[in-house]
């Protein structure tokens, strides 16, 4: 973060200083006493079972010099009513006063695919000056502060990840850092049960579109109907992206290769990404609108996509194992859209024994949840030899696809020691609330 004193700090949220208000909080800002670096402002949550200002001599130890919270610590502190509401405050000053020195925000949305892109324009941008960007999905309220907290001077691209569960989310995100490039990746299911419909979610997507100011940039996927017609929200500028003949940066020619990895071109340039699925093509066809909306030219972006490893932790991680089998982990979360296109990435490997899909439950789908279970179910079982149900919630899986259903991650763990032999292609997949993560990590 820059650097600003705690007196700094109190008049911009509010609050009051309860110790030394010369202190300097230069270091990053946390809400969690174990992350706490040297120079770190240590944010105090209270919650039903847990409260932070009994974390302060842990953050302490590990180098916070001040504290946000509801009420005076062993630390310098500012003392505020709602930490959270303080929290935002601070992150829109801060980002006020590194925009003067030319930095460019770009926030991206989506049903599906929010993380991999984010990751690979971050990974783009960052070779054309100093980037931040969201650590994994932390995309909300807290989540988005905290990264715009990181920027420091020097910061030339902030991406910020952002979700939404309701109407006016991402209004009152972009109320604290309002973007000047909107990214829209596509309407899908995912929340669907908190939203009620597909069009709630569209219109909820938009308002990143909205948010765009004067010479602002909208980048909309031109392949799906609802987020090409976000562009009646805005009179900034348009980009678009996609397999459609109309795009700005038009995907053709996708191959794959024998594990899955996908080759194609964006607007002629040709691109070769070392992630395994399909669906990054169009992931990477975002990444580069973005790229291109904010100044770079397309042959420096699509060699940069060449050189992306990897993505965040637990997505479409992929790992040859001793013994030959092949472990394809996309562990952290998981809606219908990209249980599919995850389905699709391994069904794509070439060369191995079997394929194996080891699926649990997909969460927040509503009424709709059996249903696409089941339909899910019939998806995998056309795509891949083995199918692996892990849990209760994920039972319409099996009723649709058939395969083996185990009622807990330790029994997927043994089944597959049991079962699995060299050659054999694994997919773990679910929402982050079955932690499947656990399966693939005893694999591996």
């Amino acid at each position: 973060m820059i650097p600003l004193s705690l007196a700094v700090v109190a008049e911009v949220v509010g609050g009051r200083v309860e110790g030394d208000g010369d202190v300097v909080v230069d270091g990053p800002v946390v809400i969690d006493g174990r992350e706490a670096a040297p120079g770190s402002l240590f944010v105090a949550f209270v919650g039903e079972r847990v409260d932070g200002h009994e974390h302060v001599p842990q953050a302490a130890d590990n180098g916070a010099v001040a504290v946000l919270g509801t009420r005076a610590t062993s630390l310098p502190t500012v003392v505020v009513a709602d930490p959270q509401a303080a929290l935002q405050r601070l992150a829109a000053y801060v980002v006020a006063q590194v925009r003067t020195d030319a930095l460019t925000v770009v926030a991206l949305t989506g049903s599906q695919g929010k993380t991999s892109t984010k990751d690979l324009l971050a990974a783009v941008l960052g070779e054309a000056g100093p980037t931040v960007a969201t650590y994994g999905s932390f995309n909300n309220e807290l989540g988005m502060p905290l990264t715009a907290l990181r920027v420091e001077p020097e910061t030339r691209f902030l991406v910020l990840e952002m979700g939404a569960r309701g109407r006016g989310h991402l209004t009152e995100l972009t109320d604290l850092v309002a973007p000047d490039v909107s990214v829209v990746l596509n309407v899908g299911t995912a929340h669907l049960g908190e939203f009620g419909s597909r069009d709630a979610i569209a219109e909820a997507k938009g308002e990143l579109v909205s948010a765009l100011g004067e010479g602002g940039v909208a980048v909309l996927n031109a392949d799906d109907e609802r987020v090409a017609a976000m562009a009646r929200l805005t009179s900034s500028r348009v980009v678009t992206f996609g397999t459609d003949p109309t795009a700005d940066v038009r995907l053709t020619e996708l191959t794959l290769d024998r594990l899955g990895r996908p080759g194609f071109r964006l607007a002629g340039e040709p691109v070769q990404l070392r992630l395994v699925g399909a669906h990054q093509a169009l992931n990477a066809a975002a990444a580069a609108a973005a790229a291109i909306a904010v100044g770079l030219p397309l042959a420096k972006v699509s060699a940069a996509l060449d050189r992306v490893q990897s993505l965040s932790k637990w997505r479409m991680e992929l790992h040859e194992l001793p013994g030959g089998v092949v472990l394809l982990n996309d562990s952290y979360n998981a809606n219908p859209e990209s249980m599919r296109a995850a389905l699709d990435a391994l069904a794509s490997m070439r060369d191995v024994r079997r394929r194996v899909a080891v699926l649990g439950e997909m969460l927040e789908l509503g009424a709709e949840s059996e249903a696409e279970h089941r339909a899910l179910g019939v998806y995998a079982a056309a795509r891949v030899d083995q199918l692996v149900v892990v849990g209760d919630g994920a039972a319409g899986i099996h009723a649709g696809g058939g395969g083996v259903q185990v009622p807990d991650n330790a029994s997927a763990i043994a089944w597959l020691r049991e079962h699995l032999d060299e050659g054999d292609a694994v997919l773990v997949k679910a929402s982050r609330g079955a932690r499947l993560d656990e399966v693939a990590a005893a694999l591996a």
